[in-house]
């Protein structure tokens, strides 16, 4: 099973991109269909008309969005501070962003 470390945006219930956000890891089926993180099961959203998502939870029907992380930490496009990086991606996410910084 694929795992990435990824940006995770939480959209339901929240305006504008203000719900929670997480830079952690996801795995991935081997389809790339399905994401799982948090203990939720996402599927991918193509072609059920997700407004500004592109993931839902099988059983809640939450809408996420999931996408790479960015190295100018421009993840979240109107919403106030960061995401949370998961204690267990620190590393990698450190990692990531130091890649980006001239030699």
């Amino acid at each position: 099973m694929p795992r990435r470390l990824m940006f995770v945006h939480l959209k339901t219930g929240y305006a504008l991109d203000r719900g929670p956000a997480w830079i952690g890891w996801v795995d991935f089926s081997k389809t790339w269909k399905t994401a799982y993180f948090h203990g939720r099961t996402l599927r991918r959203g193509t072609g059920r008309g997700l407004s500004d998502a592109n993931f839902y939870d099988i059983e809640t029907h939450d809408e996420f969005w999931i996408s790479g992380p960015r190295r100018d930490r421009g993840d979240l496009r109107y919403g106030p501070g960061q995401p949370t990086v998961e204690d267990d991606a620190e590393d990698a996410y450190g990692a990531f962003l130091r890649a980006s910084e001239p030699a």
